[in-house]
């Protein structure tokens, strides 16, 4: 194998690896993007989960503790 072959498959190499690259770049931002609406979501529901917890059981009322 002459030197202007192993040179070739080295482009050749370094452009499959920069392709490769690309693509697991545009996936991870895809991923991001999942995780940061089921963010979002998970967030709805706390809320929901508390307005209804609190509605459920009346409103809390703190108590202010006397010392003694």
């Amino acid at each position: 194998m002459g030197v202007t072959e192993k040179l070739w498959d080295a482009l050749t190499t370094v452009i499959k690896m920069n392709d490769k690259i690309e693509r697991l770049a545009g996936t991870v931002v895809t991923q991001q993007q999942k995780i940061e609406q089921l963010t979002e979501r998970v967030i709805r529901l706390e809320t929901a989960l508390e307005i209804g917890l609190a509605t459920r059981n009346g409103p809390r009322r703190i108590e202010h503790k006397t010392r003694e």
